[in-house]
């Protein structure tokens, strides 16, 4: 019996979590094609164009509705169950809340799971591809702003030349104030300073501008300098999209590309502090599906007359607070008030807390 009653419950559970789904994704979709329909038209954008934009927006909006249709397939599921008066049943026949919940409980435990590895391979993916067409076609008010302009860059390439730019204008591919160290067997053997650099495409290279080269012997010693102001060619192991790269916004980049950023960050002496924020947020974020099933369902049976009613508000509620507590929690590790680890996990402690004392203390 107690098989066939979780079996009845998933199928209830599922089925509202898919049409909920569905509802959320159709809303969000037309509500962004509507607020920003005027972007479109001003940009010229082709409606192709518009529909692939769309498409790699998916699964972010499905990432983002994910855990209020838990919320919602969570109270209605045990609504309709309180307002049939099948939870009396249940209850009579000795099954008690826990129980019952156990199913719901370890279900939304795998669906956390799988939106983790659903944000990886899908949702970054999606969100760069969609920065790529933002570029492209939206320059006239663009949806997110781009830095146009770079400062402080430092690259290190297979560990033989140091790369440094004071500025880097993404647009035009020119860079300012350019140091460039070259070593052979850890020891300095050549720099470079330029005032000015830039991309020339038809020939795959920089050019630099108003530049000193230095060259040095084995023990360090200066052995040759030329100084000059007009232009040249030089061979570096970077490119323009390289750096470019490094400009993406954590949304674009997984969890495993956004460790491997902060490892470089760190490895060049870059504070890499938001990164790890976002890193430890795209765990942390996953089991809002979690804690939403926790809230729910005593949410729902605490009070079996207006179940679906206070359930349904009390729970948006608590869903909201809890976007604006992990928000308050990132701004924390942000900042360096707070460990990146525990910023990005507050609001979930908080909250799993909160849904476990909830749950224990209504009548079983």
């Amino acid at each position: 019996m107690i098989k066939k009653l979780d079996l009845y419950l998933l199928k209830q559970f599922i089925t509202i979590l898919v049409v909920s789904l569905m509802g959320f994704l159709s809303v969000f979709i037309i509500v962004d094609l509507i607020e920003n329909l005027d972007r479109y038209i001003d940009n010229n954008m082709p409606w192709l164009v518009v529909l692939k934009y769309y498409g790699y927006s998916v699964p972010f909006f499905i990432n983002i509705a994910l855990p209020m249709s838990m919320m919602i397939a969570t109270v209605f599921s045990f609504g309709l169950m309180t307002k049939r008066n099948e939870w009396t049943a249940m209850k009579s026949a000795g099954i008690s809340l826990y129980r019952l919940s156990a199913t719901l409980i370890i279900f939304s435990i795998l669906i956390s799971l799988i939106s983790f590895e659903f944000d990886n391979k899908y949702v970054s993916w999606g969100m760069s591809e969609r920065a790529d067409i933002e570029k492209e076609y939206m320059k006239k008010k663009p949806r997110r702003r781009t830095k146009k302009t770079l400062k402080d860059i430092f690259f290190q390439k297979q560990e033989i030349q140091h790369i440094s730019l004071t500025k880097y204008h993404l647009y035009s591919q020119k860079a300012e104030g350019i140091t460039v160290i070259i070593f052979a067997d850890n020891i300095i053997t050549q720099r470079v300073d330029a005032k000015k650099m830039a991309w020339i495409d038809s020939l795959e290279q920089w050019v630099v501008t108003n530049y000193s080269f230095r060259s040095f012997d084995e023990n360090g010693n200066e052995d040759q300098v030329i100084i000059s102001e007009k232009d040249t060619l030089l061979t570096l192991l970077l490119h323009p999209d390289e750096i470019a790269e490094g400009n993406k916004h954590p949304e674009e980049l997984n969890y495993y590309e956004l460790e491997k950023r902060i490892q470089y960050l760190q490895e060049n002496g870059v504070d890499a502090t938001r990164w790890e924020v976002q890193r430890h947020f795209k765990i942390a974020f996953a089991f809002t599906n979690l804690i939403v099933v926790l809230f729910g369902i005593p949410l729902v049976v605490v009070r079996p007359k207006s179940g679906l009613a206070f359930g349904g508000g009390a729970s948006f509620l608590v869903i909201f607070s809890y976007y604006a507590f992990i928000k308050f929690g990132q701004s924390l590790g942000i900042s360096g008030v707070m460990d990146p680890f525990y910023s990005a996990w507050l609001g979930n402690v908080v909250f799993i807390s909160g849904g476990l004392l909830l749950l224990f203390s209504v009548r079983k």
